[in-house]
């Protein structure tokens, strides 16, 4: 609102004849409170200042901001509040009176005080477009260009406006807008100020070469004669490289501080200018016009040209200029959405997608590729900016990788599985329970401490929010999805719209897993087969969930069961994890294939996926681990090997296996002998 009010200001000053005010003073109540000890001098100060304003004859315009601290303002000890003091003035017209507050707080003060309320026009001041939140950018670019004394392209306006209207919620423009590029242009002006990152590793490599030559000084032996000779002509070449870039560094430096001090000073004959023009000195406007700020300018052109020429040459060490990928680095670090150009590598990276979740996520390959290319369209720039990146509902029994799907893809895109917003629903199975989601309603405990959904993606937008065990919730839980699917957004319970158009949507569910479970015994694993299942699978979750809820999910992915020989490969995966919890140790595992063959056979169970494997290694691999660590057979820095053994007992049974745990760099017998598990061979 100020913005507005100095617009206003300016366009009266610049127009052609003064029909509205000469003055606008902007009242601080805060200041006018500030030391009044005594009952009385509060209304004496205010008093006093609305006296100015009324013998100025109407040439003065009063500008409160935060109007709503007048009521009330000052009231102490049976005194008057400022509001009271305002409204007789205000009702004679002899105050001419622009105020500023929010909505709420409109109604929560002013429309409490009637005979205040009514003595000023109300006008609704909505946040603009963003187009004309460009053209806002633009009036002030020049004056951030004076104060930071860089250089703002016009991308980086355009760049502003789009970026923090699409991805910055919680704020309205041009404000974020305007945060945006100074926040930009500040973070360049101290990368211009402090010393460039090649002439910073030339002095640590200078120190470092100066304190071994210092220490050795005093020795005598050929080695480190040599060694030192060495240094100094490293030395040498270091600090005539140094010497260069240093003044080359002062030189671009001085530029731009002389470009800097010439805009100042441009920009403080252009306000003496309008001065001189507006109480018609046109003799003391035209000697500055043309011929101070001629001459100014012209030395900007030239040392602009001298900067220009010097980095087309390709040896500058400085930037001077915002440009669109700044403004893009800001919104990251805010909001943590990866905005910016995609740079080869991060290409590369996300057309490979689908190899590094199958890293972790064995099989699947409909579920692994769907989630892959909705992140693909997201980072290219495709997806609907006014709904979720992508919703996934994942169907199929248990153990078979739908949470850990959601894993990998949090850890691909943050580097931290903790980035998963995950939400089980068996925890929601009471009708009131939805409560926990977006908040407990006004009169309810818990209500200012807000919803365990909504202010999970308030503080983190850009994140895998899941949904685990979906069908286990009360069917009411599900109407909160429907604009969360439809929209991107759902309002919590303070009345606080939060967005889901920067997060992915997964949920998890079980529902007709019976139908996949048997699907090898009706078809085998063919592709009719799986489209029949599948379509069994779908026609279960109809039954289940409403039709509103289904129609808005992007895609449904069914999970196959895991076969025989995908176990194998999880095991091979467990196996990697339990080794890097002894990394700390230094202990190396070296698992034999067969021993992987033994696992993977007892840790097959269609019925339970990959479930069964974590409880086998415990069991054959963990127990004897510790057991051996404990009984002083395994140190730090051994390396122990994994393999299958065969005993044929004397009494005529079957022939038996057993995992035994030898020390590979010294020769020892089992060290798991005495508490061998015997099982019949597979």
């Amino acid at each position: 609102m100020m913005l507005y009010c100095r617009g206003l200001y300016q366009e009266d000053l610049m127009s052609d004849f003064y029909f509205c005010f000469e003055q606008l003073i902007t009242l601080d109540m805060g200041a006018l409170i500030a030391g009044a000890k005594y009952r009385g001098e509060f209304e004496d100060r205010l008093k006093a200042v609305l006296k100015e304003v009324t013998d100025s004859d109407g040439q003065v315009v009063l500008f409160i901001d935060e109007i709503h601290t007048v009521v009330g303002a000052g009231a102490t000890s049976g005194a008057m509040d400022a509001g009271n003091l305002l409204k007789p003035m205000l009702g004679r017209g002899e105050l001419r009176c622009i105020g500023a507050t929010t909505l709420d707080e409109y109604r929560k003060y002013i429309e409490k005080d009637p005979a205040l309320e009514r003595r000023f026009q109300q006008v609704y001041v909505d946040q603009p477009t963003v187009e004309d939140t460009v053209s806002i950018l633009r009036g002030l670019r020049e004056r951030y260009e004076l104060h930071h004394g860089v250089r703002i392209s016009d991308s980086a306006l355009v760049a502003a406006a789009l970026l923090s209207d699409r991805y910055i919620s919680g704020r309205f423009l041009p404000d974020k807008a305007i945060d945006l590029v100074d926040e930009s242009a500040a973070k360049l002006k101290m990368e211009i100020t402090s010393k460039p990152t090649a002439l910073d590793e030339i002095d640590r490599s200078v120190l470092k070469l100066e304190m071994e030559r210092l220490s050795l000084t005093n020795d005598t032996d050929k080695a480190s004669r040599d060694r030192l000779s060495r240094i100094e002509a490293e030395l040498s070449l270091l600090k005539e490289r140094q010497k260069g870039l240093t003044e080359q560094w002062e030189r671009e430096k001085s530029v731009m501080t002389k470009i800097q001090s010439i805009k100042e000073e441009i920009d403080r004959l252009n306000v003496e200018i309008q001065q001189a023009e507006r109480e018609y000195d046109l003799n003391r406007a035209a000697e500055l016009k043309y011929g101070s700020l001629n001459a100014l300018q012209r030395d900007l052109k030239k040392t602009e040209d001298e900067l220009n020429e010097y980095q087309s040459s390709g040896k500058s060490m400085l930037r001077e200029e915002v440009t669109q990928d700044d403004i893009a680095e800001i919104v990251s670090r805010w909001t943590g959405i990866p905005v910016s150009k995609l740079k080869q590598s991060d290409r590369e990276k996300l057309l490979y997608l689908e190899d590094e979740l199958h890293k972790r996520v064995v099989g699947q390959d409909p579920a692994v590729k769907a989630v892959a290319e909705a992140i693909q369209r997201s980072r290219a720039g495709l997806s609907d900016p006014n709904r979720p990146i992508a919703s996934f509902m994942f169907m199929g029994p248990t153990g078979v990788g739908k949470t850990e799907l959601a894993k990998a893809l949090a850890s691909f895109m943050f580097n931290t599985e903790d980035a998963v917003v995950r939400i089980d629903m068996s925890e929601y199975m009471e009708k009131h329970s939805v409560s926990r989601l977006i908040g407990a309603p006004p009169g309810y405990v818990g209500y200012e401490e807000g919803g365990q959904l909504t202010e999970a993606v308030r503080r983190r937008p850009y994140s895998v929010v899941l949904f685990d065990e979906i069908e286990k919730a009360h069917s009411d839980v599900f109407n909160v999805f429907l604009q969360i699917l439809d929209d991107g957004r759902v309002t919590d319970s303070q009345g606080r719209k939060v967005s889901f158009t920067n997060s992915i949507i997964i949920m998890t569910s079980n529902v007709g897993s019976q139908y996949i479970l048997n699907m090898d015994e009706e078809g085998g694993a063919t592709d009719s087969a799986y489209e029949s299942m599948k379509k069994r699978v779908m026609d279960a979750a109809r039954s289940v969930f409403r039709p509103e809820f289904m129609n808005r999910v992007d895609e449904y992915i069914v999970f196959k069961p895991l076969e025989r020989k995908q176990i194998n490969s999880i095991v091979k995966l467990q196996l990697a994890r339990v080794q890097k919890r002894i990394a700390d140790r230094k202990i190396k595992l070296d698992v034999s294939p067969a021993a992987i063959e033994f696992l993977g056979s007892l840790g097959y169970d269609p019925n339970y996926g990959a479930r069964p494997v974590k409880r086998v290694l415990q069991q054959y691999v963990e127990n004897e681990l510790a057991k051996g660590i404990l009984r002083g057979e395994f140190k730090d820095e051994d390396s122990i090997s994994v393999d299958t053994q065969v005993t044929v007992p004397s009494n005529g049974q079957l022939p038996q296996q057993k995992l035994v745990f030898r020390k590979t760099n010294e020769e020892s017998k089992p060290a798991a002998a005495q508490d061998e598990k015997f099982l019949p061979t597979v």
